[in-house]
């Protein structure tokens, strides 16, 4: 749950609850602005190379020290491919070229974003090291015991990874 908006971002003024556009929104009394609560928006991305798969370390909250896929808030008039490509490279220093769009999905748990859209990227060079949120990085393979991970996201998408692996090798 997100903190209210006390006062209005346009003249100053406290702001009060009030109906508009079919819900209970804040709202300026005096100028007449309404506060809408935009989503988060999150980009993730599912780096696979040689048959690995990059996870990092999250180095802080929410879910500090459990693993995930590199992601991070899209910035806004940011393009979503754009935001996928740069958190990946401030948490790896990995160069990464978007390759798909594998789903997009909502999250209502108010933890982080509540719109998250996932990617799958190829390296394009760097070398990989932590940066940025992440202290530490691993590159996964199937069959290696899994680690804490972070976020349904991460589960979701090395669960379709690992089914789509296992199919593979039988």
């Amino acid at each position: 749950m997100r903190a209210p908006v006390n006062y209005c971002q346009v003249c100053g003024t406290e702001m009060i609850d009030r109906e508009a556009f079919g819900q209970v929104r804040r709202a300026c009394p005096a100028c007449g602005y309404i506060h809408f609560n935009d989503p988060k928006v999150a980009a993730v991305v599912f780096v696979e190379q040689d048959g690995r798969v990059l996870l990092v370390r999250r180095a802080m909250d929410p879910e500090r020290g459990k693993w995930g896929l590199p992601a991070g808030f899209i910035d806004d008039g940011e393009d979503p491919v754009e935001a996928a490509a740069r958190e990946v490279y401030e948490e790896t220093s990995l160069r990464v070229r978007i390759t798909g769009l594998t789903d997009v999905r909502g999250d209502a748990s108010g933890i982080g974003a509540s719109i998250i859209i996932m990617y799958t990227a190829e390296v394009l060079g760097g070398v990989a090291q932590a940066r940025d949120d992440a202290d530490a990085i691993w590159w996964y393979v199937a069959g290696d015991p899994l680690p804490e991970l972070a976020f349904e996201s991460t589960h979701r998408m090395l669960a379709d990874w690992l089914a789509r692996h296992s199919g593979r090798h039988r």
